[in-house]
């Protein structure tokens, strides 16, 4: 996109009046939308865009400037507007005239992506949309609404650091998702059901959209005749098909560094401390295949990896973006990303989870006397200074002696993060991801989310009262 020699003419022009740090994000994206509700094609969106983003790290301070030109005049003019930050700077931290090698950095993941949303008639993309569509309202009568959407992107990215590092990666990024309405006697139920990651059109050989669509509009349908949810405190056990929403929410957040560092988490200042129980281990990976929230290098040019945040109950480590790391002296861990080129970096997981324990997740049901069964989560709140938050159900059970029972409806769990997590008593050896698009800061990035069934002894559940 930009040849090298621009590149290292910006990030000097940037450290022109002094810094600590400068790079440059240059960014090229070909997207495609369609919406189809009920058998009409109503949205179809096609778009592409390209623009930079230059910044400067100055005094533990950030200054940044973007453009959707990328011609070498005004990238070199934001440059110059972004140097303006630093001109108080000593004469000594200035960093006119340096010199700068920029050197291709490598990573050990691949995408590996087989088949191109580009290679895709548009015709294709349609069918997959009218065929949701069709297996959803056909699965019975009281489907009166459904709601079926095809997206992919292409994102072309380029970074270069002061630091003499230069990227390069194509990120490709499917997604289909179906949401249903069934009503029956006035009461109205809705289901929804989403599948994608970085991949491209061969999501629909990975995952079976039948079942997916089935999914979504059985679980209205039934939620139509479903009693409402008794309230109190009890056991829960939260299935791993459930997706990793509470660990998202309960504690991902918590872990982002800029976050902790501010005393904005609940988790600020307890690295080396216990935070959950001696049988969690929190994992951010960006290096796993196909998930959502994987890439070859974040959106600073640090190579994605592994970062164990939890392990056996113990925090190890924030997730850190180069502004935060250089803030606490510590090691990058890839976690720099930006929703776009009009926004900075800042600390963000990618593909968060629990990593799987020791119980069957039939023994773990099997040991409940009387408590719920969470099958699906819904969306939730979370007060990431007090820990504190509240989850809807989507699709719940009661357990009843062991056994999964009764189908409810309305249940919420209220909680707080560290408490849940510290009470867990037992994981399961299986493991279920959700994907989601993470907003923060007004900017929303994809991400996946994952956990084992667990058993929580004792929550509180909102619901009917007794």
């Amino acid at each position: 996109m930009l040849d090298k020699e621009l590149q290292m003419e910006i990030i000097k022009k940037t450290l022109s009046n002094g810094g600590e740090y400068a790079d440059i994000f240059i960014e090229r994206r070909r997207h495609a939308a369609l919406v189809l509700d009920d058998g009409k094609l109503e949205k179809v969106m096609t778009g592409d865009e390209a623009g930079a983003g230059i910044r400067l790290i100055y005094r533990g301070k950030t200054a940044y400037a973007y453009s959707n030109d990328l011609s070498a005049g005004a990238l070199i003019g934001a440059a110059h507007d972004v140097s303006r930050a630093a001109r108080s700077a000593p004469a000594d931290v200035t960093t006119a005239g340096m010199t700068l090698d920029l050197r291709r950095r490598s990573s050990r993941f691949t995408a590996g992506i087989k088949v191109p949303p580009g290679d895709v008639p548009f015709e294709k993309k349609i069918a997959v949309v009218r065929h949701a569509d069709s297996v959803a309202r056909g699965f019975d009568d009281c489907i009166k609404q459904a709601t079926a959407i095809y997206r992919d992107s292409v994102q072309n990215v380029q970074i270069a650091t002061s630091e003499g590092h230069m990227t390069e990666e194509e990120r490709v990024y499917t997604a289909a998702i179906i949401q249903v309405v069934a009503v029956r006697d006035g009461v109205i139920q809705t289901g929804y059901e989403a599948a994608g990651g970085l991949l491209g059109f061969e999501l629909f050989d990975e995952n079976d959209l039948d079942a997916l669509c089935i999914r979504a509009a059985e679980r209205a349908v039934r939620m139509l005749t479903a009693r409402k949810a008794p309230g109190g405190r009890m056991p829960v056990v939260i299935s791993s098909h459930a997706g990793g929403t509470m660990i998202h929410e309960a504690i991902g957040h918590g872990l982002e560094a800029d976050l902790a560092r501010q005393g904005l988490s609940v988790f600020s200042g307890k690295i080396g401390k216990r935070v959950a129980s001696d049988l969690i281990t929190v994992v951010d990976d960006s290096t796993i295949h196909g998930k959502r929230g994987s890439f070859m290098f974040d959106d600073e040019g640090t190579p994605s990896q592994r970062t164990v945040l939890v392990e056996n109950g113990i925090l190890k480590s924030y997730m850190y973006d180069r502004l935060s790391s250089l803030k606490d002296g510590a090691v990058l861990t890839g976690n720099g990303r930006r929703e776009s080129y009009r926004h900075r970096p800042i600390p963000r997981m990618t593909n968060t989870f629990i990593i799987e324990g020791n119980s069957s997740p039939a023994g773990i049901t099997g040991s409940v006397e009387r408590g719920l069964f969470v099958v699906k989560m819904g969306g939730g709140q979370v007060n990431t200074v007090t820990g504190d938050f509240v989850f809807d159900v989507q699709e719940g059970y009661l357990i009843e002696a062991g056994e999964i029972g009764e189908l409810v409806r309305g249940a919420t769990l209220t909680g707080n993060g560290p408490r849940v997590l510290e009470s867990i008593d037992m994981v399961g050896t299986d493991i279920g991801f959700s994907i989601g698009t993470c907003g923060k800061d007004a900017q929303g990035v994809p991400v996946t989310d994952g956990m084992p069934t667990v058993r929580i002894p004792e929550i509180v559940v909102g619901g009917a009262c007794n």
